[in-house]
């Protein structure tokens, strides 16, 4: 971390301000960081494995078996290798792609890398080693999962009848019309075998013991990555409520509409629901959160000196909209000093979303922030900071963007049009040309984090 800053010189000292916000963006990262939040929930003393106050000795289990699915699971499991040592049988890794460079992996697991967040014919190898490794299962036997954000698309099996590119059209459709996370994940574990507590299926009476690292808004344990262990309360009326919600009943594959269809009418079997006898066997644990990384960003901000808020973690809805929220408040700060005075940093967590109307490249922070320098123009030593604490915001390979009271002011004297940009979901175009120009606002490149857990904004005034 840099020297903390005497905030009184931070005034018309740009410089300064940005590497303060650098740090910012470290700390949420650091505090989410994934390995260290397994060994904050798991011991293991000589034979005993303790997790979240539960004692397993392990002398009475026959074999530990080891799922790990998502962004985050090579640091998570890494971390279970350690505990786990010797006592490893063998295990699937699942992750995105280029995320395992660093990761050294013992011979009895395989690591597959998949595609996010369309899923690939790779998601589909992943989760049919998950299978092979569980097929002779038994109840002596232990299953550690360690679940984090993406798992979803990175690891799949889709129901008899739907193809990988009618998975493909399905989910592309969803994210293009806007759905939330809940309603893409209530189609998708509708259309997957091993979604809505599809592993315990497959697990066969083994015991499981789920670690979460949480990238969904309120904890959600049967959406985050769909909940392979969860009990899930989503039927197939309320996916194909979602479908015709968002108009999409005419454009999904015939074997998709077909399938759900047949679930509405009872012809096919349902995820497993809450009640089910075969949860008796599985803990779940989130280890990790939105909340837990924003709650570390305002403590450091709060020791800077800055008046802090962690408003919400809760943020949903329209990116470009949210942006506009952002701006409000900010305007309201800078006016009559509510509802905290400057120097200040006002905090949200959560996920929004972006209807695609336009033909450019963009995510979800990078459009929520392009729309955020339209409120806030003008506005000295004013920050927005929009952040994918895993790294990679939409399709792109930066983790969000940062703008600035003067961000479309530099962006005019260029012959930059952020209004086209805008219309055209091309916010990713405008930061990177904004930044060939030169200037502190632009794209946060952070590469993969090797975590995930949503969204965060900061909204800061010096």
């Amino acid at each position: 971390m840099s020297p903390s800053p005497d905030l009184d010189v931070l005034h018309g000292d740009p410089l300064a301000q940005r590497r303060l916000i650098d740090d910012l963006i470290r700390v949420a990262l650091n505090a989410a960081d994934p390995r260290e939040a397994v060994f904050r929930r798991v011991q293991r003393i000589g034979h005993v494995l303790t997790v979240a106050g539960e004692a397993i000795d392990l002398r009475a289990i026959e074999r530990v078996f080891l799922v790990s699915i998502g962004k985050a699971a090579a640091p998570m499991a890494d971390a279970l290798i350690d505990l786990l040592d010797e006592r490893l049988t063998a295990g699937v890794l699942i992750t995105g792609y280029g995320q395992t460079a660093s990761f050294q992996a013992p011979p009895q697991l395989r690591v597959v890398e998949s595609g996010h967040p369309i899923p690939d014919h790779n998601s589909i190898a992943g989760a049919r080693a998950i299978e092979r490794l569980l097929r002779d299962a038994t109840e002596r036997d232990l299953l550690l999962c360690a679940i984090s954000g993406g798992g979803s698309a990175l690891a799949t099996l889709p129901v008899d009848g739907v193809a990988l590119s009618a998975l493909q059209t399905t989910t592309d459709l969803l994210l293009r019309s806007g759905a939330t996370i809940h309603q893409l994940n209530t189609v998708r574990k509708h259309l997957d075998r091993l979604k809505g507590g599809g592993l315990v299926r497959l697990s066969h009476g083994a015991r499981i013991l789920t670690f979460l690292l949480s990238d969904v808004i309120g904890d959600d344990l049967s959406i985050i990555a769909s909940g392979p262990t969860v009990p899930d309360p989503s039927t197939f009326a309320e996916a194909w409520e979602v479908c015709e919600r968002f108009g999409l009943t005419d454009r999904l594959p015939a074997p998709v509409s077909a399938h759900i269809a047949a679930g509405v009418r009872g012809d096919r079997p349902d995820t497993l629901k809450p009640g089910d006898p075969r949860f008796e066997r599985v803990l779940n644990v989130v280890i990790g959160s939105n909340r837990v990384a924003a709650e570390a960003v305002e403590r450091y901000a709060r020791t800077l000196g800055l008046h802090t808020l962690l408003l919400s973690t809760f943020i949903q809805g329209e990116a470009r909209e949210a942006g506009k929220v952002a701006a409000a408040i900010a305007r309201e700060i800078d006016a009559h000093g509510r509802p905290i005075a400057r120097p200040a940093c006002l905090l949200w967590g959560g996920e929004t979303t972006v209807t695609v109307r336009g033909s450019g490249r963009g995510g979800r922070n990078q459009e929520l922030a392009l729309a955020a320098a339209f409120g806030i123009a003008g506005l000295a030593d004013t920050w927005v900071v929009a952040l994918a604490t895993d790294g990679t915001d939409g399709p792109t390979d930066a983790a969000g963007a940062i703008v600035t009271g003067h961000t479309l002011a530099r962006a005019k004297e260029k012959n930059l049009s952020a209004e086209k940009d805008l219309a055209d979901n091309n916010s990713h175009g405008f930061f990177t040309e904004l930044e060939a120009v030169g200037s502190l606002a632009g794209l946060i490149k952070t590469g993969p984090t090797g975590t995930n857990v949503n969204d965060l904004l900061y909204l800061l005034l010096f």
